[in-house]
């Protein structure tokens, strides 16, 4: 492969990657889904539990009324509790329910599992491939999340 290529190429193979581990565990759900947003706000906020619906939107770089809108879903599907913050009657703070933290545990549980699966059937060099790739991904995750940033 053309080095010019490679980006565009790893870009769509990530992508793909993604997606069909997302169908994959839709497929045995009997829950109602989520969607992607829903799922990384429910993470952050398990993650960091209390923070403020701004600081999340900082954070998953998605307005303000985005997550506002999300933080009502999840509400009303019984995965958040949103209290007013004691030392700014303004804003709001959020924590995941036990129901949501249970549901995440399931599908990462899933996810891990599929993984390993697919890893498994894998050669040895291929896995011993991937394995290597791990360190660069993280600093490319790294490098895009500082740009974001500003840093």
């Amino acid at each position: 492969m053309a080095t010019e290529e490679f980006p565009d190429s790893f870009a769509d193979v990530l992508g793909g990657v993604q997606r069909l581990i997302r169908r994959r565990l839709r497929a045995g759900m009997t829950e109602p889904r989520l969607r992607g947003a829903q799922v990384e706000l429910l993470r952050l906020v398990m993650a960091h539990p209390g923070i403020r619906v701004s600081a999340a939107a900082k954070e998953l770089y998605l307005a303000g009324n985005s997550v506002s809108t999300l933080v009502n879903q999840l509400v009303k599907a019984g995965y958040l509790h949103r209290e007013t913050d004691p030392e700014d009657r303004r804003s709001a703070r959020l924590t995941a329910t036990p129901a949501a933290e249970a549901r995440l545990r399931e599908w990462q549980a899933r996810r891990g599992a599929l993984v390993r699966e697919q890893v498994a059937k894998l050669s040895e060099s291929e896995r011993a491939a991937l394995a290597a790739a791990v360190p660069a991904l993280r600093k490319l995750a790294e490098n895009l999340h500082e740009e974001v940033e500003g840093i």
